[in-house]
């Protein structure tokens, strides 16, 4: 007998951040999502805009709001 697992693929989400433009900046934002729970992997590039989120499941975008808000930036929204 095998049991059926309904076990969902990662989920990648991309963001737009305001207010990044250096490494440190990339470091600050992609440290504070990182510590929503389900996050596996953060990427933000700040010459885009852009902070790419790999997670387990689809991410409140309020905790993102929020983490990126701790960092001392704002959130645009999903790009």
């Amino acid at each position: 007998m095998t049991a059926q697992t309904d076990t969902p693929g990662p989920v990648t989400t991309v963001y737009k951040v305001t207010g990044m433009s250096c490494g440190h900046c990339e470091g600050s934002v992609s440290g504070e999502i990182s510590q929503i729970p389900g996050v596996s992997s953060v990427k933000a590039v700040a010459s885009t805009g852009e902070v790419t989120v790999v997670s387990v499941a689809p991410l409140d975008e309020e905790a993102v709001r929020a983490a990126v808000d701790e960092a001392g930036f704002e959130l645009a929204g999903k790009a």
